[in-house]
C-alpha cells in the first residue's frame, strides 16, 4: 500500500513550472469563437469603442467599457456585445444581451487576463451586422494561472 508520505515524495520530483503555467487558448481558437458568435459573418471595423488600458499592472480585475454607436431605437439598436481573447484559458470572456430599452449601447465590467494578448470586442446590431474593435494589451502581473501540465 502506498503511503501519503510516498505520494508527497513522488510529487516533489515534478517540476514546479507545471503548477503555475497559465492554460491558454490560441489566436486560431479566438477566430473560431468569433466566427461561431457571428455565424460566419465577417465583422466590420468601426462603431465599437473598446475602452481598456493598454498597460495593465494586474490582470486579476481589469476594468473595460464597450460603447457602440447606435441610436438604440426600436428599429435600430444593439442586440449583443461580446469580448473575446486569444490567451486566456477560455476564448469567450463575456457576452451581453441588449435591446432598445437598454437606453444606450454600452456595457462595463471587470475581466481577468492571463497574460499580454489581443482582445476583440464585437457588437451585433438589430440589422444583423457585426462590428468590432481589437486591442493589444500588455499585462505585467498575470491572472488565470490555476495551472495546467505542459
Amino acid at each position: 500500500m502506498t503511503t501519503r508520505r510516498q505520494l508527497l515524495q513522488a510529487g516533489a520530483a515534478l517540476p514546479l513550472l507545471a503548477l503555475v503555467r497559465p492554460a491558454s487558448a490560441t489566436p486560431e481558437e479566438m477566430r473560431a469563437a468569433i466566427s461561431a458568435y457571428t455565424g460566419g459573418v465577417l465583422p466590420k471595423t468601426g462603431k465599437v469603442v473598446f475602452d481598456i488600458a493598454k498597460l495593465i499592472d494586474n490582470g486579476n480585475a481589469v476594468p473595460v467599457t464597450i460603447t457602440v454607436d447606435s441610436p438604440m431605437t426600436a428599429a435600430e439598436h444593439v442586440t449583443g456585445i461580446a469580448i473575446f481573447n486569444e490567451r486566456n484559458p477560455e476564448t469567450d470572456i463575456v457576452r451581453f444581451t441588449l435591446g432598445p430599452r437598454s437606453g444606450k449601447g454600452e456595457v462595463s465590467t471587470r475581466i481577468r487576463l492571463a497574460t499580454s494578448q489581443k482582445l476583440a470586442a464585437l457588437a451585433r446590431l438589430s440589422d444583423g451586422s457585426y462590428w468590432q474593435q481589437t486591442v493589444d494589451v500588455i499585462v505585467a502581473l498575470a491572472a488565470c494561472i490555476e495551472g495546467e501540465a505542459p
